[in-house]
């Protein structure tokens, strides 16, 4: 997407903005102040995409940091703004019906003056969200017939942690701390780990090496990481004892008791590789027909038709957040099958999780980051 676009892009947006907002505003001081806001936003939320065209390093780091928080300031602006329009035209055609003249200038302007405020809360309270670590989400998985030997097993899912221009080594520290205090029987990252390549990130993933559980921790691609070069960070993985599951499966045995823990490539990812693309019956290709579970780890929710063809019983995606916030998770369904939360498609149990970092704006409202610890237990 080229500059010019995204920046005329940014203008126009922010000038309906500025004409609806800044006429109503109550004295001089207000309207410049809300002005010189929306002036700042339009010229630096491109770079939050673009940052990296401009500067290396931290530079582009705080140049992308910006831009991305004018972002999460500019759609809580956009929301609410048209929400605006429509209680005034709403008012309006009551007062019409009604021949009163109204809406007056007192609800034009409090709603002009109450928008940015409530914009600025919002983003302040989302941004406060997002940046903390994630809180620990129990959720128990009822399993039919689950031999005596797996139940109780413990899995600790984190997702989409974004590691980038905004989420460095401290947050994946908070990260793997409070993973390894849960003592899970393993761990299962599903996906868009990083936003950038090996050089680039290499030590800010490094933490990852700390993750402790009875089976090792286990990955799958996600679309991002097709984005940011997913050969090396295969490898990198690889050096830092991950182990990523490509269209293939591993044997978990307890108690005589055998689990099968598969993974599959992103949904999308034979559109970068064609050799990735996801298969979730050659996942489980040449599993014993006797295990007690078959678990596929699948970053996008949509790969579960696949997987319950393929016999699966239980698959762990990602990709959502969630909505990340409002009101964008209302939208998700349209994309995806499921949003977050636990589902069943005939058969197969889905898990989304609504990820552990984020994407883009720092800004998590209504759809709080999670590391989820999932519990097999016998039904």
């Amino acid at each position: 997407m080229s500059l010019s676009f995204l920046y005329g892009l940014s203008a126009l947006l922010h000038l309906y903005l500025a004409a609806r907002l800044l006429p109503a505003q109550p004295g001089t001081w207000p309207g410049v102040t809300l002005a010189a806001v929306l002036a700042l936003s339009a010229l630096a939320m491109p770079l939050g995409l673009v940052a990296r065209r401009f500067a290396r390093g931290p530079r582009a780091d705080a140049l992308a940091f910006a831009g991305l928080l004018c972002m999460g300031l500019f759609s809580s602006l956009l929301v609410l703004t048209l929400a605006r329009d429509g209680v005034l035209l709403l008012a309006w055609l009551a007062g019409w019906l009604a021949a009163a003249p109204w809406p007056g200038p007192q609800l034009v302007q409090a709603t002009a003056v109450g928008v940015p405020l409530l914009a600025l809360a919002v983003t302040a309270l989302g941004y406060l969200n997002a940046r903390r670590t994630a809180r620990v989400v129990t959720v128990d998985i009822p399993v039919a017939g689950l031999p005596a030997g797996l139940h109780g097993f413990r899995i600790a899912q984190i997702s989409d942690i974004h590691v980038g221009p905004t989420i460095k080594q401290a947050y994946l520290d908070g990260i793997v701390d409070a993973v390894n205090a849960l003592r899970a029987d393993l761990v299962a990252i599903t996906g868009d780990l990083v936003d950038g390549t090996v050089a680039e990130l290499a030590s800010h993933v490094a933490p990852l090496a700390r993750l402790q559980s009875r089976e090792g921790s286990f990955f799958v691609t996600g679309n991002h990481e097709y984005y940011s070069g997913a050969g090396p960070w295969l490898a990198e993985l690889a050096r830092l004892q991950v182990r990523t599951l490509m269209n293939e499966h591993v044997l978990i045995e307890r108690d005589g008791a055998t689990l099968v823990l598969a993974g599959v490539a992103d949904w999308g990812a034979h559109h970068f590789d064609i050799s990735h693309k996801s298969d979730a019956a050659a996942a489980l290709h040449g599993a014993p027909a006797g295990a007690a579970l078959r678990i596929l780890l699948a970053h996008q929710p949509r790969s579960a038709p696949a997987a319950a063809q393929a016999g699966f019983d239980l698959q762990l995606s990602g990709h959502t957040h969630g909505g990340q916030f409002l009101p964008w998770n209302l939208f998700v369904r349209f994309q995806q099958p499921f949003t977050a939360g636990l589902h069943r498609l005939g058969r197969l149990q889905v898990y989304v999780s609504r990820g552990t970092g984020y994407w883009g704006p720092p800004k998590r409202l209504g759809a709080p980051s999670e590391i989820t610890l999932l519990r097999l237990v016998s039904v």
